[in-house]
């Protein structure tokens, strides 16, 4: 079983993620971070980033975040770029991933723009974690060590919670961490036929 874990910048799917990668017969993929991985390994992605972006998008051979960055987050065509030359290698690392893996497993499969890529037909199951929009800047700001216009030009980019929760499973309000641990619980416990499904 795909399990896809989404939501927005500083919502706390990770945590979401996390809780749930604790538990009985699970394996993790972070879209984002195995998204960085490739991004500096796969000589594909290198080849059409420098293409699109210009030289200065690796320094030493290692990917200039802040230039890549400044490049796309106030510009929704070149976000798009990035997206099409990154997300198709992402996927089929992803769709590899998941061959490999035992029968039975649910795969946590945690990805912040599951649905604008698309990559929401890989899972059986998808869970939206909710914040309300000042507690995800203030977390996001905390977090990256950036300003507050900076964290909302990248909320911007992604899709609103309303329109993501109506294409979801579950949701998730993350603001208490005790409730949310046990919403993650009562979820989890209904997949595995640990509990009745309410």
């Amino acid at each position: 079983m795909v399990l896809g874990i989404t939501g927005g910048i500083g919502s706390g799917k990770s945590f979401v993620a996390s809780v749930l990668c604790s538990l009985e017969n699970t394996v993790y993929y972070h879209a984002d971070e195995e998204a960085k991985k490739l991004m500096n390994t796969s000589k594909d992605i290198k080849d059409q980033l420098i293409k699109e972006f210009g030289v200065d998008s690796y320094k030493e051979g290692t990917l200039n975040r802040s230039h890549i960055s400044a490049k796309v987050f106030k510009d929704a065509l070149q976000l798009n770029k990035l997206n099409s030359i990154v997300h198709p290698i992402v996927k089929k690392h992803f769709r590899e991933f998941v061959i490999r893996q035992k029968e039975n497993v649910i795969i946590v499969y945690e990805n912040a723009i599951l649905f604008e890529i698309n990559s929401d037909q890989f899972c059986d199951i998808i869970i939206t974690v909710n914040a309300p929009i000042e507690v995800r800047i203030k977390r996001v700001m905390i977090r990256d060590g950036i300003q507050r216009e900076a964290v909302l030009e990248r909320i911007g980019s992604q899709w609103t919670d309303q329109k993501k929760n109506m294409m979801s499973n579950y949701i998730i309000d993350n603001l208490e961490k005790k409730e949310t641990l046990l919403k993650i619980k009562k979820i989890y416990n209904i997949l595995t036929k640990k509990a009745p499904s309410l």
